[in-house]
């Protein structure tokens, strides 16, 4: 994973976040719907979940000197069903916690995190699966701001 690819996500994410913060059409106020604390943490530990798996792929010197974490990383790395379950809770945790916004996109999120999920497992080139990821950190992060609603606020704010 180079330099370039994570500045240009990280580019991406604090892009679509600011947006949130500066445009008055964002979240959009005909199909934002609020969720709940509990719906907020699942969602909140799914997606650090998703990124400690990312790390343990391709950070793994970082990752395995948090304490307690070498084996798990070990695991992850080894590609077999104890992987696939340290991907696929946080995965079905983030879906979980944004079950309250509009259907069409919790689909896509999870049509976003199945590609990651195939292309890390089916043995494919790296340069697909970085795509998938790149893809699916768009498309959640997309969705948060765009239709994912605060717990205390109900509808969005007029302009």
């Amino acid at each position: 994973m180079s330099t370039g690819y994570l500045v240009s996500l990280a580019a991406v994410v604090v892009s679509v976040l600011s947006a949130r913060l500066l445009f008055a059409a964002l979240p959009l106020s005909r199909l934002a719907r609020a969720i709940t604390v509990t719906d907020g943490v699942l969602a909140v530990v799914g997606a650090a979940g998703l990124a400690f798996h990312c790390g343990a792929m391709f950070f793994r010197r970082i990752v395995a000197a948090l304490p307690r974490t070498e084996a798990t990383v070990s695991d992850i790395r080894d590609l077999g069903t104890a992987s696939i379950v340290w991907y696929l809770v946080p995965a079905v945790l983030v879906l979980f916690g944004l079950r309250r916004t509009h259907i069409v996109a919790v689909a896509v999120v999870a049509l976003a995190l199945a590609a990651v999920g195939v292309t890390m497992y089916n043995g494919g080139s790296l340069q697909v699966h970085l795509a998938a990821i790149f893809g699916s950190v768009v498309v959640l992060v997309t969705v948060a701001a765009a239709l994912v609603l605060p717990p205390w606020q109900v509808r969005p704010v007029a302009p």
